[in-house]
């Protein structure tokens, strides 16, 4: 088994022709995703890397219990970002100024007032935020960052700055939640260097650690779990994962980690 996870490079018209280190984009291409793609003993996993030169959708996600209750299965998305790169001035949208009703929200979406009523954040590399299901966002200009997420492809779009893609305002109006974003609860200001718990389920664990995990963050990994190397390689089974990459181990006993290396852990909780 190749530890090392298949890489899937997306085109997008809002990405970037230049890349930050270690990532380099083919002459001619605006990369805007780089997906690892989830692998069978982690299926319920995604990682990618998103590089914005405009502005993405204002979006919503279901949770779990509400494509469920539509027939769709676990189809729900939580997801966090941390960012790894930011030019002056960028911004992540996440909630709202002030708490909106669904009628007021809806004509927002389609005059396109919704993006002045949501609050916009200006972030630096090492600032970390956790997107809760009906939590209403938006990726701003100049934004490069990992995100990690339940592995769902439903996402409804509420405005997109009149490019010409399908909204969905019925289906996200029964979902979006027009409410103040939670900062103290769900940002972080996570160190270049050191540990940090990110995410503490209930739906999946993400630590990063620095060198040989401590035994209470190693006790958090017991079985198969996804790394993300950001400084310094990590060996999982002898194979060599370098930054910029994302590795499978099925357990940490098969990981040999950098001594000054920094990488991300992640796994899905148990149902």
């Amino acid at each position: 088994m190749t530890a090392a996870l298949p890489i899937r490079q997306v085109e997008k018209p809002w990405g970037k022709d230049v890349l930050p280190a270690p990532f380099v984009a083919p002459e001619g291409e605006r990369i805007g995703e780089i997906w690892f793609e989830p692998p069978a003993a982690l299926p319920d996993l995604l990682v990618k890397y998103i590089f914005t030169s405009e502005k993405l959708s204002v979006q919503v996600h279901p949770s779990d219990a509400q494509t469920t209750a539509k027939g769709l299965g676990r189809q729900g998305k939580e997801e966090c970002w941390l960012i790894v790169a930011a030019e002056p001035g960028a911004t992540l949208g996440i909630g709202f100024d002030a708490p909106i009703g669904e009628e007021e929200m809806r004509k927002a979406a389609r005059d396109g007032s919704i993006e002045g009523l949501m609050t916009w954040h200006e972030v630096v590399p090492g600032d970390f935020f956790y997107i809760p299901a009906n939590t209403v966002h938006a990726i701003g200009v100049g934004v490069s960052l990992i995100e990690v997420q339940q592995n769902s492809d439903i996402t409804y779009r509420l405005y997109d700055y009149g490019r010409p893609r399908e909204l969905h305002l019925d289906e996200g109006m029964a979902v979006a939640r027009g409410e103040v974003y939670d900062l103290a609860r769900w940002h972080k200001r996570v160190p270049a260097e050191g540990n940090a718990v990110l995410v503490d389920g209930p739906l999946f664990l993400l630590d990063q650690v620095e060198g040989v995990p401590s035994p209470d963050i190693a006790a958090r990994y017991p079985q198969a779990l996804l790394i993300i190397p950001r400084e310094g390689t990590v060996a999982i089974g002898g194979e060599t994962v370098a930054p910029g990459g994302c590795g499978l181990a099925t357990s940490l006993d098969e990981v040999e980690f950098a001594e000054n290396g920094v990488c991300l852990l992640a796994r899905a909780c148990a149902d």
